[in-house]
Order: C-alpha cells, then sequence, then structure tokens
C-alpha cells in the first residue's frame, strides 16, 4: 500500500500556464505578488518529525511496526474505538507523552504561522494531532484538523464536552477519565478520530475550499489516506501545486504548474523562505514558537532519526507496561492483588475517585453534597474486574482506503501526532459497526470505507461553508 504516482510527470517542455516556469524562484515571484492572495496548505506527519514526534506507519521504524510485538489484536487496536472501551489504558500510556506540551513547532510550523501573520494562508488542512499549527500561531479559525486533535475531547457516550484542566491533569498523572455525569460514566477521550468514527464535520463542511486556492502548498504528506489524500486534486488547474517532501506523492507534478521541492521539510522550507526574502523573518518566529530546541537542533539527519527511534521506543515500553498490567489483572488473585496500583493503570486511582467526588460535590454546592452511590459504587468495582475479552481484529484497510503503489516513508505519523496524526479508520467488518461513533467535532486519524465516506461527503448545508455539489473528496 502506499502513494499513487502512476500519474506521469509532466512534459518538461509544456510550458507552465501560471508560472514563469517551473522553478523555485517562479513560486517565489508568484507568491510575493498580488496574484497569491488565498494560499491553502496540506500538511501531514512529516512535518512534525523533527520536532521529535514519531511518525506512526513508516517500515521497521514508525510506532506501529513497534507496537507489532507486544500483546495486542494488531498494532493500531490502540487507537481503535471497540478496544478502547474495553482497555483504554494502552491509549492514555501514549497520551502522557503525546499531549500537548512536550514538543515544540518546527520550521515548517513557523512558516505556515508566518503565512497567516502577512495574511496569506486562506485555510490549513493537517491530519496531524499534535496542535503544534496552534502553538505556531495559525489561528484556529484558519485550520481543519482533518484527524481531530488533543485540543478538545469529551464523553464517547454522552458526547459531553470535558474540561481541559482537568483532561491534562488525569494524563499527567496516568488516571483515565470518565464522564463528570455521573448517570452516564462514559469513558472521556480526546477528539481525536479512531477507527471506528467518522471524521470531524468541520472537515466535510471545508471541502470546497481546495478549489479556492490561487497557490496549494503542500508539506510532509505520503497522501495514501482518503479523503484527505484526495485534496490537491480539488485545486483548479491552472492553480499552482508546490510540494515539499521526501518524494513524489499523488497527482503531483502530472499539471504544467507543479514544482517539487523533494528533501526534508525544513530544508525545503528555508528555502522557499530564502527565496521570497521571509528568512529572517522566519527564524525570528522559529525561535519565538520552538523554544529553547529552536536554537539546538541536531545536526544531522542521522541525529534527528536517532531521536525518533528512541522516542519510538519509549512510547512501545510505556504501552507494553500498560498491556501486562491489564493482563495481569484479569488474571491475579483479586484478594490479594494490589488494587491501587492496577487501577492506577487500567482506569482510575482511590486519589482519582475521591478528586472527583469532592469535584462533583462544589458543583452542587448550593445544594445537598453528591457523592457516589452504593449501587454507582458498585457498578465502578464491576467495570474494574469484568472486563470482555477483546475481539480479535487483524483486517487491513482496503485499497479503496489507501491507494497503491507508493512508499509511505517519510511520513506517516502520529502527527502529529498520532501519525500521518494517520490512524485511520480502516474498513472494519460488522464486530466494528457497532461501536462506530459520530464524531462531529474538530478530531480524526481514520481512513473511512468506502460506503461510508461517500455518504458522509453529500453536501451538508452550512451558512458559512457550504459544499457544492461535486465538490465532495473522492475515496477512489
Amino acid at each position: 500500500m502506499g502513494q499513487d504516482t502512476s500519474h506521469e510527470l509532466v512534459d518538461e517542455a509544456l510550458p507552465s500556464k501560471t508560472l514563469q516556469d517551473r522553478s523555485l524562484s517562479s513560486v517565489a515571484t508568484y507568491l510575493n505578488s498580488p496574484k497569491a492572495q488565498r494560499v491553502v496548505v496540506l500538511t501531514g506527519a512529516g512535518i512534525s518529525t523533527s520536532a521529535g514526534i514519531p511518525d506512526f506507519r513508516s517500515p521497521d521504524t514508525g510506532l506501529y511496526s513497534n507496537l507489532a510485538r507486544l500483546n495486542l489484536p494488531y498494532p493500531e487496536a490502540v487507537f481503535d474505538i471497540s478496544f478502547f472501551r474495553e482497555n483504554p489504558a494502552p491509549f492514555y500510556m501514549l497520551a502522557q507523552e503525546l499531549y500537548p506540551g512536550k514538543y515544540k513547532p518546527t520550521v515548517a510550523h513557523a512558516f505556515i504561522a508566518l503565512l497567516a501573520k502577512k495574511g496569506l494562508l486562506h485555510m490549513l488542512f493537517t491530519q496531524n494531532i499534535d496542535c503544534l499549527e496552534r502553538a505556531a500561531g495559525v489561528p484556529p479559525e484558519k485550520v481543519v484538523e482533518a484527524h481531530g486533535s488533543f485540543a478538545s475531547q469529551r464523553c464517547i457516550d454522552c458526547k459531553t464536552e470535558y474540561p481541559d484542566e482537568f483532561m491534562r491533569e488525569f494524563v499527567r498523572s496516568g488516571d483515565i477519565p470518565y464522564c463528570e455525569d455521573e448517570a452516564c460514566g462514559g469513558l472521556v477521550k480526546p477528539d481525536i478520530t479512531f477507527f471506528g468514527e467518522s471524521l470531524p464535520q468541520r472537515f466535510h463542511m471545508n471541502t470546497h475550499v481546495p478549489s479556492q486556492a490561487d497557490l496549494m502548498i503542500i508539506i510532509g504528506t505520503s497522501l495514501t489516506v482518503h479523503p484527505f489524500a484526495s485534496l490537491p486534486d480539488m485545486a483548479l488547474e491552472g492553480t499552482p501545486r508546490v510540494l515539499l517532501n521526501m518524494e513524489r506523492v499523488g497527482t503531483l507534478g502530472s499539471r504544467p504548474d507543479d514544482v517539487l521541492l523533494l528533501g526534508d521539510c525544513d530544508s525545503q522550507v528555508r528555502r522557499l523562505a530564502d527565496e521570497l526574502g521571509w528568512r529572517d523573518d522566519l527564524e525570528a518566529l522559529y525561535k519565538e514558537v520552538g523554544g529553547p530546541e529552536a536554537a539546538r537542533e541536531p545536526a544531522t539527519p542521522a541525529a534527528k532519526q536517532e531521536i525518533l527511534e528512541e522516542e519510538i521506543e519509549k512510547l512501545t515500553t510505556e504501552v507494553e507496561q500498560a498491556l501486562k498490567l491489564s493482563d495481569g489483572h484479569k488474571n491475579v488473585d483479586h484478594k490479594s492483588v494490589d488494587h491501587k496500583s492496577v487501577d492506577h493503570a487500567l482506569k482510575i486511582s482511590d486519589g482519582h475517585k475521591d478528586w472527583l467526588e469532592k469535584h462533583l460535590a462544589t458543583k452542587v454546592a448550593t445544594g445537598p453534597t453528591e457523592t457516589v452511590s452504593p449501587a454507582d459504587d458498585e457498578k465502578a468495582q464491576k467495570q474494574d474486574t469484568e472486563k470482555p475479552d477483546v475481539e480479535q481484529k487483524a483486517q487491513e484497510p482496503s485499497s479503496d482506503q489507501v491507494s497503491e503503489g507508493g512508499k509511505t516513508g517519510d511520513t506517516a505519523v502520529i502527527s502529529s501526532t498520532v501519525a500521518e496524526s494517520d490512524i485511520h479508520t480502516g474498513e472494519k467488518e460488522s464486530s466494528l459497526s457497532k461501536d462506530t461513533e459520530n464524531n462531529d467535532t474538530t478530531s480524526s486519524i481514520p481512513v473511512e470505507t468506502k460506503e461510508k465516506t461517500a455518504a458522509s461527503t453529500e453536501p451538508k448545508v452550512d451558512d458559512a461553508h457550504p459544499i457544492p455539489l461535486g465538490s465532495e473528496p473522492s475515496t477512489q
């Protein structure tokens, strides 16, 4: 499986329609002209790997490849909604490492923020879940997180939003948050689209935007996951499309105004900034948003790769620890086990329970103090000890979801975090359909089934951003 690069490169003898020629200098000249007022940017995991965020899908070195050695039904189960319902511990082990605040924006993120500061950014579509675009200063209203992100969270059952400050505390402590509504008590999950969930409504309501672009810039993505992979083809003929990536992907390079800048993302961004005369502005912004790390980047690609491999190994070890505790919880003599330590990894600690009870009591301070009833307490204990076995699922995404023929080398991340921030809604059998969630907020990571994608991309009415007929993303 990989990106479809079956489209032939454009004939070099064929003149460009909009650019002077297919060169970096022509791109800079065009971007500095009044003709380029609406720049649409598409990004994937490749823009975040230099921040130390591992990608998910790279062969041998990606997070999935490392998780494959663990006792999981399949590596992607960590981001499967059905598995999450049965055992959220592995995901929250990862969340401790991936949660916003640990990683800083890269040069590529700073460049997108600079476009916004100059009033040129029309919209950013990202597959990453790391929120680094926001951290770099890109206005949230200019960001479409196609696979969701850690920016918000809610109960997976009643969909009630959950406070940011509580989520941060629970992720930091290793506890697993539950809905504040005692009548519900459902698990709380970041608005990241898991396997088995729909793509965010915000994505579908903005699929018309690429056709409005004067210039499209694609950075650090393998374009393997639909419908996101169809966005470059929605740019009108004659609209320059510029790819900054390790390799050619999708249909890029097949049009007269396509320009390919191949290499690592940060280096290509700096080349473009030099041609634009923006290098000083870019570096100043990068130092501002990149923090201390901006001044001491790894000197070589090999050094960067070593850092990524260390991070992936750490993440894998964290998940392995959660799985061992989970298996032990199923098999040990519950009369002798230290329930507090097991609950801390699997679910919720006693301290967390006490804190939550006090928090609920504070919320109803104007009336009688709320406490957990014996019935609720008994129900919670059963949830701790009566975990049904998770159904084994090993079906791979179909060719309707991932285009064939290419490689997924540099960009398959967590990215963004979950990777290509890309954990996508795979085509699951009916066993998954029972738990399929509809996440209508900014979130996501999965690839949808062909039938489901077709249905979800039907025009939806929205006063601000209606989708014109015929502009829906293709899933072919």
